[in-house]
């Protein structure tokens, strides 16, 4: 986050997607005078991690709303229901994340990659974990019959996923978000009392627990937006939320622009897009929220937490991208580039968006490519800059055919291969 008149001055030397791809280090890095990248402890006693500030850029105990309200760009995290299934702690289908009591070392570590790619916020791994979806999953286990896989409240796992991102955040000077998901009680049709009830109680945990704001995301109706905003303003906490829609609206056919304009009276103060479409997708529905909420006459904050994958053939499908046939288990050959997501940050930028991450797919160098591509308008690079050189590092290879590669234009100028014959651009879902 800069002060304002550090914020105009990076702007007028804004570099453009053209020559923004991972700039040399030479040119970012600040001066011992200015605030070096220094480590806060010695690597052998600890493992947290380095954060580092220029003196006018320092953010410690400013809130989510004062980092956005002169302009700052903050920078959420990525995958961790995706990136948690890969790495066996995760079960697919269900996607719940019961990993934060069982296997905590595994969700704190993905936390520590995301804050050190230059993550400002941590947001709880509480992905559908409600009494109702927990309830939900073991009707489903019991009628498939299979065991379920743990006895764990919502309670339980959701106060464990909460210890986990303080204890990251607090490594930083970053934010933690206790976060809402949808019900299957909604589309079941349960009362608005019952569903309000159920994301009141994870509300309760995250708040107690001491979430800087909170975060209703993954929502395919903006009424049950609108009911879990109305539930999180409650708390009196700062609220986001966002919806997985794309250009053609929710699942009632509400246009993107209406949704904008009901989550933001409902009470959110930032509104936008998560999960199920790529980033380009995700713009034009973010356009869309914009004009609405300005005709609107809201001044709301937008956010964009994209998937890691492109789905340029399914811009128009409101289911995302679980109607491709590769999802969920060969989904690797659309995996955005780190070129791709800093072309995404730009244009999110630009287009005004100023709360930035992923969703499904995004790893943390993905992050870290959002966190470089902003840099000069953030005054500072991520904290594992030291070992990011970017396309400079390419200069000290033994290879002569890389350090050939070592400009921004070759890799800007690249069309990847996709390394085998038997490939499809697009598929029809």
């Amino acid at each position: 986050m800069m002060m304002v008149n550090t914020l105009s001055v990076m702007r007028r030397v804004m570099v453009t997607p053209s020559s923004s791809f991972i700039r040399p280090a030479s040119l970012l890095c600040t001066t011992s005078t200015g605030g070096s990248y220094r480590h806060t402890q010695q690597l052998l006693n600890t493992r947290r991690q380095d954060r580092n500030f220029s003196s006018s850029q320092i953010m410690l105990g400013r809130s989510l709303l004062d980092r956005l309200a002169d302009g700052g760009v903050v920078i959420g995290d990525g995958s961790f229901v995706f990136t948690l299934e890969k790495r066996g702690y995760v079960s697919v289908g269900s996607w719940t994340p019961e990993a934060a009591a069982l296997y905590p070392e595994a969700v704190r570590q993905l936390h520590r990659e995301y804050l050190r790619a230059g993550s400002d916020v941590m947001q709880t791994f509480t992905f559908y974990c409600s009494d109702d979806k927990i309830q939900f999953d073991k009707d489903l286990a019991q009628n498939a019959n299979q065991s379920h896989r743990h006895n764990l409240t919502s309670a339980e796992i959701n106060n464990s996923a909460c210890d986990l991102a303080r204890e990251v955040a607090d490594e930083g000077d970053a934010l933690v978000a206790g976060s809402l998901s949808p019900l299957p009680a909604y589309v079941e049709k349960k009362s608005k009392a019952y569903i309000q009830e159920e994301f009141r109680k994870q509300c309760e945990v995250y708040v107690k627990k001491g979430a800087d704001f909170l975060l209703g995301e993954f929502y395919a109706h903006v009424e049950e937006a609108e009911w879990a905003i109305e539930t999180m303003k409650e708390f009196n906490k700062p609220v986001a939320c966002t919806m997985r829609i794309c250009t053609v609206g929710d699942m009632d056919g509400v246009s993107p622009g209406d949704c904008a304009v009901r989550m933001a009276k409902a009470g959110a103060d930032v509104v936008g897009v998560n999960c199920m479409y790529d980033p380009d997708i995700s713009l034009k529905t973010l356009s869309l929220m914009k004009d609405g909420l300005k005709s609107a006459g809201l001044k709301t904050y937008l956010m964009a937490q994209p998937v890691g994958f492109h789905t340029q053939e399914i811009d128009s499908n409101p289911e995302g991208y679980i109607a491709l046939p590769e999802f969920p288990f060969a989904m690797e050959p659309r995996l955005l580039t780190r070129i791709d997501v800093q072309n995404f940050a730009r244009k999110a930028f630009e287009l005004g968006v100023q709360y930035l991450g992923g969703c499904c797919g995004f790893e943390p160098y993905h992050i870290r490519a959002i966190a470089e591509e902003l840099s000069q308008e953030r005054g500072k690079r991520p904290p594992g800059a030291a070992m990011s050189p970017g396309v400079e590092g390419l200069k000290l290879s033994f290879y002569e055919e890389q350090r050939k590669k070592a400009n921004v234009d070759y890799w800007n100028n690249l069309t990847p291969a996709a390394g085998r014959m038997n490939v499809k651009k697009v598929v029809t879902p």
